[in-house]
């Protein structure tokens, strides 16, 4: 499943190639055809992401909210869960024909964007959207949203922090990736229960997915190893991965720790295999 990184690029992809134009919204696949029709031929209004979530907002194009809504124009947002299989890709115009696994196509005059396999493309209203943000936790991508109330949730839980880090209503985005890479790289054993982190250490935490997640947008890949670990500076071979980026313990269970030689382990929590090394991670987890 993508982590939120990927959803945010998604969010800015459809902004930089519909936004503020008038878009084709059809459905090939026949799924979401009464949604394609009642929005075809409008404006992308905007285009934003919520931890895995990805909203597209269409409507007339208003000078300003506040006319929006005096003058009662309906305003719709495509609400997209790309879930295990889905995928999103983006191509030049003309479109080439859809093929009959296109959930969502939408399309103006220089570019296209065709949807596969989504667990959820919906059309929703302003209220819905304001529904499912209000049952998402804080997200370090986006801009207002800080640590704050994660930690209200985290620091009163007896859940290990590595189940609270995947739990997409105390913090959303966050993915398999993410937990065990931020984890390593602030030494806390992913085992450890919520309420045993001092502030000082989700503070931390939280600052760091804020900056690796961002990266992931910057880069449209995720690179977690610092500059000294990378393979030029410690002279070993580079990470071979279809899903790219140097990372310090993510699926190299059974390898040895690039930092302190420890064999990688590998177990399963919260529904997903977690990785951790236990000579730079002691506690609980660690052995």
């Amino acid at each position: 499943m993508p982590e939120g990184h990927t959803i945010h690029r998604l969010a800015l992809d459809h902004r930089s190639r519909f936004e503020g134009e008038r878009v084709r919204v059809s459905s090939p696949q026949g799924k979401f055809t009464g949604g394609a029709a009642l929005i075809d031929g409008q404006v992308m209004t905007g285009a934003e992401a919520h931890g895995k979530h990805l909203f597209l907002g269409f409507g007339p194009p208003p000078r300003t909210s506040d006319e929006l809504q005096s003058r009662g124009y309906p305003h719709r947002w495509v609400h997209v869960h790309l879930g295990l299989f889905g995928k999103l890709g983006f191509g030049a115009a003309p479109a080439p024909p859809p093929t009959e696994t296109v959930r969502l196509r939408l399309a103006n005059p220089s570019a296209y964007a065709d949807l596969r396999g989504p667990t959820t493309c919906a059309l929703i209203t302003d209220a819905e959207k304001h529904a499912i943000h209000d049952r998402l936790g804080p997200d370090p991508l986006r801009p207002g949203d800080d640590g704050t109330r994660a930690w209200q949730r985290i620091s009163r839980s007896r859940t290990t922090i590595a189940a609270l880090l995947l739990d997409q209503k105390v913090i959303a985005g966050v993915g398999n990736v993410y937990r065990a890479e931020v984890l390593f790289r602030h030494h806390i054993d992913p085992y450890r229960a919520g309420r045993d982190l001092t502030r000082a250490e989700w503070d931390a935490l939280w600052a760091d997915l804020v900056f690796l997640m961002a990266e992931g947008v910057r880069h449209n890949r995720i690179d977690t190893v610092r500059p000294e670990h990378l393979p030029e500076a410690m002279g070993r071979p580079p990470r071979v991965d279809d899903h790219g980026g140097e990372v310090y313990v993510y699926r190299r269970a059974h390898m040895g720790c690039h930092i302190c030689g420890s064999e990688i382990r590998t177990a399963g929590l919260a529904a997903r295999n977690l990785f951790w090394c236990p000579g730079c991670q002691p506690g609980t987890g660690g052995g």
